[in-house]
């Protein structure tokens, strides 16, 4: 199992998080104070794509975590791992 060892990658992580812990407690004081659906919905839908962003980096993570280069691995084959988790990241 990998962990995230980069303390910037890290620390946007935690940044990213705490935002959407912000984000859930305004929508939960707009549904107590009665806000429309359509204003709470909007807000859910940010929330969630924030914490998806979250997601999409700790599995780019992983996927840059790949067992080191041996005896079996293919030419190139680290670069494209690399490549796949940016591209997770970004656009994830």
């Amino acid at each position: 199992m990998s962990v995230i060892r980069d303390e910037r990658h890290k620390k946007d992580l935690i940044l990213r998080l705490k935002r959407v812990e912000g984000q859930l407690r305004g929508i939960q004081g707009m549904i107590e104070a009665g806000a429309e659906c359509e204003q709470v919905t909007q807000q859910l839908s940010a929330a969630r794509r924030a914490l998806d962003k979250a997601f999409f980096g700790v599995l780019a993570c992983a996927i840059q975590a790949v067992p080191e280069k041996g005896a079996g691995a293919k030419p190139g084959a680290d670069e494209r791992v690399q490549q796949a988790a940016a591209l997770l990241a970004k656009f994830g």
